[in-house]
């Protein structure tokens, strides 16, 4: 993919700084990256200057103009594309626009008001991720820029959608690397707890306390394909949260689910919702670390025709990787041991620094140091309400490997 930068030489309003990109620094911006970096930028007094989530615009040393961008002078990706257009009017109408085309989008991909309404970069948000449950979004600002964007961002989503609340679940560690504060709080409405309907369970959501933004929206593919493997199965979902896999593989017929998670909010939260859904007779709650909890199942002899680990994420900087690879492994193998012959395992990872390919190596690696063979019917990643921006492929975060044991 190719940039179109402006050459004119008209000149910029003066409220708009410029900033200017180090000679040869500017092959990433050339190609249409919509991240600039701060060792790629000529980093002036005045540049230094400029408050956390200015709005600039970016050009070359030869004044091939790039955009308007987000700012800030203090973070690695110092610079954030919002327009290829350099003289943007970053306004009201700018972020109405931009989310009325994230919702149009939504809209086509899903019949339920229940998904990933911006997915930051990708939907031409950079750092802006907002989830909507029906008449509840959580938005989650994690750069500065979209941090002073916020009230311009609040009153479009009141304008386009029938919201009963909104709420900023701006806790993600990221922040820090922006400088911005952890907080969770209500933006508008006065209660934003709610439910949603995903495979034809109720499930409770309460976006201000849950994990993330309440829900993981990314999974639902996941979810639906596991459920349909599940009819007459004994199903284990370890690191279930409040049950999204195991629950809707009870509904589609599951002969028994055992939910796994070390949170005692989450189990009660999934026990609640089973009773609540008429699931409650064929579901086992077991509290425990899940790593340990696997070991010590597989060696009591325990066995299920489906298992389910979906683990938080095991390399949260880069620092982790090597660790977080061997815990995959292990995780593979001690999940594996579990799956009665012919049964299913299905594996997946969030964590962004660790590679599809790589992921799927070392789930392999460990299905066979429990000697088992397996075939892979699917390798999967988030649902289409979380796309991927063509030159962030690093952003495709959610890895999921769905194989068949003998």
């Amino acid at each position: 993919m190719t940039a179109s930068p402006i050459t004119s030489t008209e000149a910029f309003p003066a409220e708009r700084p410029v900033l200017r990109l180090l000679p040869g620094r500017d092959r990433r911006a050339r190609t249409g990256h919509p991240w600039v970096f701060s060792n790629e930028i000529a980093m002036t007094p005045a540049a230094k200057a400029l408050p956390p989530g200015s709005a600039v615009t970016v050009e070359a040393a030869d004044g091939t103009r790039f955009g308007s961008f987000h700012f800030n002078p203090h973070s690695l990706i110092a610079a954030r594309l919002l327009s290829r257009e350099p003289r943007a009017s970053l306004d009201a109408g700018f972020w109405r626009a931009r989310l009325a085309e994230a919702l149009s989008l939504r809209e086509r991909l899903r019949d339920v008001p229940y998904y990933r309404l911006a997915h930051a970069e990708a939907d031409g948000l950079p750092g802006l991720v907002l989830d909507r449950y029906g008449d509840v979004v959580a938005l989650q600002a994690n750069t500065a820029g979209m941090e002073a964007a916020t009230p311009a961002l609040l009153e479009a989503l009141l304008d386009l959608l029938p919201l009963r609340a909104v709420l900023a679940r701006n806790d993600a560690g990221v922040r820090a690397l922006e400088g911005l504060p952890l907080e969770s709080r209500l933006l508008h409405g006065t209660e934003a707890a709610t439910t949603i309907e995903e495979g034809g369970v109720t499930f409770t959501v309460d976006p201000l306390g849950g994990q993330k933004t309440g829900w993981f929206f990314d999974q639902r593919e996941n979810r639906a394909r596991v459920a349909a493997l599940s009819r007459g199965q004994s199903v284990l979902d370890a690191f279930c949260h409040t049950g999204g896999f195991g629950l809707q593989a009870a509904r589609a017929g599951a002969s028994r689910v055992t939910l796994l998670d070390r949170s005692e909010h989450a189990l009660a939260t999934a026990r609640d919702t089973a009773e609540r859904n008429g699931l409650g007779d064929r579901v086992e709650l077991l509290r425990g670390e899940a790593m340990d909890t696997l070991a010590r199942l597989g060696t009591e002899g325990r066995r299920f025709g489906v298992v389910v680990s979906d683990p938080p994420a095991f390399a949260k900087s880069r620092k982790d990787h090597p660790a977080a690879l061997r815990a995959y492994e292990q995780l593979a193998r001690r999940s594996a041991v579990l799956v009665e012959p012919g049964g299913i395992l299905f594996i997946a990872s969030c964590s962004h620094h660790v590679g599809s390919g790589e992921f799927t190596d070392v789930v392999l690696s460990g299905v066979f140091r429990a000697r088992r063979e397996a075939r892979i019917l699917a390798l999967t990643g988030a649902g289409p309400d979380h796309p991927v921006h063509p030159l962030l492929p690093e952003s495709a975060y959610l890895k999921g490997v769905l194989l068949h044991l003998r």
